[in-house]
């Protein structure tokens, strides 16, 4: 699941050669990476409370880019107003929605989870148009939200009155969602133009993240007793891979090819959930969940493109 960090910016690409060679390749082990953290969730969660799974994607997710930090010699941002932003970002972004996804695979397969992640450019349009004055949907953006919503509901099976599906946890997975759209939006208006960069940036965010469940976590959360080996290799592979490497991909990604083209892997992800889900764990896969997850893409993907301006269309 994307929203690991704070916003990419893009830089100068590298020479054309490489472009066609290798962001292709690191593309697809960005999205393979993103699409199996729901699967390393479910897992994770079989033996640890949810909030101790997330606290140690967070831990292990700061370390990976910890130690990048180290090896670049590049520190972490400073200033006070700088921190508390990015206490906010980091709850919006990753300690909420993480928490959130983990508890509600307790109750809905990786599946389900993986589509729902798919909603936040949804959530975001709506966002968008609510708190930027300036951003009216045309018709194709509302076109978007409306066949994303039915999108939803086809996977939700609206017509057997939900049956099958955990109301509550499917609700914490939607509501997941909508945090990392509020949090992209925060960021963009507090964050932007610090003149820090993004890889200190979000290497503060996940320190704060993980400080945040630090506390948070022993209050509400029974400490695990045994360290089964799968569920723990599991939450290693999601912070270390899911969290810290996911970010380093997707930061190179958006300096060679922009960050309209790195974000398109978001498109991605709900289908290798799915499969991984359906392969891997022997998840049942009716025929409406594949139908309304691509139906929310679309949906989705209307919603992000640009929009037709008079001069243009003239």
């Amino acid at each position: 699941d994307p929203a690991p960090a704070a916003e990419p910016s893009s830089a100068a690409p590298p020479p054309a050669a490489r472009r066609l060679l290798d962001w292709r390749l690191r593309f697809a082990a960005l999205a393979l990476i993103w699409g199996f953290s729901f699967l390393f969730i479910k897992v994770g969660t079989d033996a640890f409370a949810p909030l101790y799974v997330t606290l140690g994607r967070m831990a292990f997710g700061t370390a990976v880019l910890a130690a990048v930090l180290v090896v670049k010699r590049e520190g972490l941002p400073r200033g006070a107003r700088v921190w508390g932003h990015l206490a906010v970002a980091a709850f919006f972004l990753n300690a909420l929605p993480f928490s959130l996804f983990a508890y509600a695979e307790l109750t809905i397969p990786s599946t389900l989870a993986g589509i729902c992640n798919a909603t936040s450019p949804l959530w975001g349009m709506v966002l968008a148009v609510v708190a930027v004055a300036e951003d009216r949907p045309n018709r194709q953006r509302v076109a978007g939200l409306g066949l994303g919503f039915v999108g939803v509901l086809i996977v939700l099976g609206a017509w057997q009155g939900f049956s099958g599906q955990d109301p509550a946890g499917t609700a914490m997975a939607l509501v997941a969602s909508l945090s990392y759209a509020v949090g992209w939006l925060y960021v963009r208006r507090t964050l932007t133009g610090t003149g820090h960069s993004n890889l200190a940036m979000s290497g503060a965010q996940l320190l704060v993240g993980t400080l945040q469940l630090a506390v948070v976590t022993p209050l509400f959360a029974p400490a695990p007793d045994s360290f089964p080996m799968l569920p723990l290799l599991s939450v290693i592979a999601l912070g270390a891979l899911g969290t810290g490497f996911a970010f380093l991909l997707q930061y190179g990604l958006v300096a060679e090819v922009g960050p309209t083209t790195a974000m398109m892997v978001t498109y991605f992800i709900p289908v290798i959930a799915t499969a991984a889900g359906v392969a891997i764990l022997g998840e049942r896969l009716s025929w409406n969940t594949p139908v309304g997850a691509l139906v929310v893409l679309v949906g989705a993907a209307l919603t992000q493109l640009p929009a037709r301006t008079r001069t243009a269309r003239a």
